[in-house]
């Protein structure tokens, strides 16, 4: 498994994907430096439920896509899929590895979210503590919500050859966020709303902005991460190369 990750990671390495990390964290760093929130009471709770609505709303869904994307492009392209499972690896180890890289890709963009909240907040002179147990536990939720997104995407981005196919089905689903969140029938059970969600502090040691209880959580997140993940493994595991 290392060396099939070491070797994904090496596919990568001089590729655009790595400026795209740096998009979502940067426009929410514009966004929260731009909003007013010096007179307000929690300035860190409001400067990231302000960053989140553009990173975890609309930006975050979309990176997973792109990622998942980018780390099956190479195998579409000249018979890549034959030259790579003609070496000594496992289709399993192949796709786990694909689907660790994506996750990993997400990981540094939340870091990097994290990085643009500080700064946005000590550039504006927030007088309280930085609330680290706060930003730990939006950045985890945000990233864990993505697990399902991550799974489907791969799952898509595997079976079609198209690199531009995956990512309208991702942004297709992606834009409804907008209303679906704001419905408490229906946002705390849309997979792409989840981030958003789960990134949003509710002044309480728990995830969402609709009181998304941890029930909630493992059900939909969880749940549809297990079934996107199992699907596309098994369709991995028996797709004709």
């Amino acid at each position: 498994m290392g060396k099939v990750l070491r070797s994904e990671f090496l596919k990568l390495r001089k590729s655009a994907i790595w400026l795209l990390i740096f998009v979502s964290p940067a426009l929410s760093f514009l966004v929260g430096v731009g909003e007013s929130v010096e007179d307000a009471p929690h300035k860190w709770e409001l400067a990231i439920t302000y960053m989140a609505f553009i990173h975890a709303l609309l930006f975050l869904p979309l990176l997973t896509g792109v990622f998942s994307a980018f780390v099956c492009r190479y195998e579409h392209i000249g018979g890549g899929w034959k030259q790579l499972l003609a070496m000594p690896v496992s289709r399993g180890n192949v796709y786990i590895a694909k689907f660790l890289l994506v996750l990993g890709l997400i990981a540094i963009t939340q870091l990097l979210f994290a990085s643009g909240l500080i700064l946005a907040g000590q550039l504006k002179g927030f007088e309280e503590a930085i609330p680290w147990k706060m930003i730990a536990v939006s950045l985890l939720g945000g990233w864990i919500a993505c697990l399902p997104l991550a799974a489907l995407q791969i799952y898509v981005s595997v079976a079609w050859s198209s690199f531009a196919a995956p990512l309208a089905i991702n942004v297709i689903f992606t834009l409804p966020n907008m209303l679906i969140v704001n419905s408490e029938k229906f946002g705390p059970f849309y997979p792409w709303a989840q981030p958003f969600l789960a990134m949003v502090p509710t002044g309480q040691d728990g995830f969402g902005a609709m009181n998304v209880t941890m029930e909630t959580l493992l059900l939909v997140i969880f749940g549809s991460f297990v079934l996107f993940f199992l699907s596309g493994f098994t369709y991995f595991q028996r797709k004709e190369i």
